[in-house]
């Protein structure tokens, strides 16, 4: 298979949310990677995943991470794990944009439940 080189320009985008925006660079059944930006203010609903398992790393901004009860501040250049069945969200309490990406294993597919 040819490699094929991707940005936020030539591939899929799709917004959730509160006006927030995501770009999916790769996604098979084993692998999502996805770059998201999170405006002020914004935050995801609190889930969990059955089998994935995902990493999120912030390029730019600072990210605020709730995880079972816990609460993390990512800054740029920083990431978090997250295990099969953690309950969690990401938050932007700050005033500036937030990017990051989202990488799960395996890809979520139908694995999220909102709670």
């Amino acid at each position: 298979m040819k490699a094929k080189v991707v940005d936020i320009h030539n591939t899929v985008h799709y917004t959730w949310g509160a006006d927030c925006d995501s770009w999916v660079l790769a996604n098979s059944t084993g692998l999502s990677i996805k770059q998201e930006t999170m405006p002020p203010g914004s935050k995801e609903q609190l889930h969990f995943h059955h089998l994935a398992q995902q990493f999120f790393y912030v390029l730019n901004g600072e990210a605020t991470f709730y995880s079972d009860n816990h609460k993390y501040i990512l800054k740029a250049q920083q990431g978090i794990s997250v295990e099969p069945k953690s309950k969690h969200y990401i938050a932007n309490e700050t005033a500036t944009d937030i990017n990051f990406l989202v990488i799960s294993q395996p890809a979520i597919g139908n694995d999220r439940v909102n709670l």
